[in-house]
């Protein structure tokens, strides 16, 4: 994962559910590259058609309320949004993206300092958001290390499999099982 990202903001107000994210009719689709076709269809309808890979979003407080399906934040992932900054995420929300490996960073004020279609700068070694286009910025608390392994991987899946294929490549080479 890139320690800076940099991207086109799409912004969203406070108690976005996961019903606005990804309507329930979509529930029975396991295929991301379909899902991606429908995410915002209520809340930015413009978004599935016209958001490019690496798009920041940046929403109010509450964030991916609602029930706690893992095809809001698969979607999301699917259409390359390259990160969420909200000023607070439902938790199960949070969890799921982490899970999924779609970076979410809780930054308090964030919705204040960006409007739609500006550019938002992530450095994440320093824990900033920029507004590009402003120069305004704010701090957020360091994202822990374990999460950030999983962010690394590519979400807890991948996690798993990739230390269970570095055991059996210890196992295969005569090495102990940890």
């Amino acid at each position: 994962m890139e320690k800076v990202i940099e991207g086109r903001v799409w912004t969203l107000g406070r108690d976005v559910d996961t019903d606005q994210i990804i309507s329930g009719k979509y529930l029975t689709v396991i295929d991301p590259n379909e899902l991606k076709k429908h995410v915002f269809e209520i809340a930015l309808p413009e978004f599935a058609a016209s958001s490019r890979p690496g798009d920041i979003l940046i929403a109010g407080e509450n964030f991916g309320s609602g029930s706690s399906r893992e095809h809001a934040p698969q979607a999301m992932r699917a259409a390359g949004v390259g990160a969420i900054v909200a000023d607070s995420f439902a938790r199960i929300f949070f969890r799921n993206a982490i899970n999924l490996g779609l970076l979410a960073i809780e930054a308090r004020g964030v919705r204040e300092i960006f409007e739609q279609g500006q550019t938002a700068r992530i450095d994440l070694a320093a824990g900033r958001i920029s507004n590009v286009t402003t120069g305004r910025g704010l701090n957020f608390p360091p994202i822990p290390a374990h999460l950030m392994g999983l962010l690394e991987a590519g979400g807890l899946v991948e996690k798993v499999r990739q230390e269970l294929e570095a055991r059996r490549a210890v196992a295969a080479a005569g090495g102990a099982p940890r």
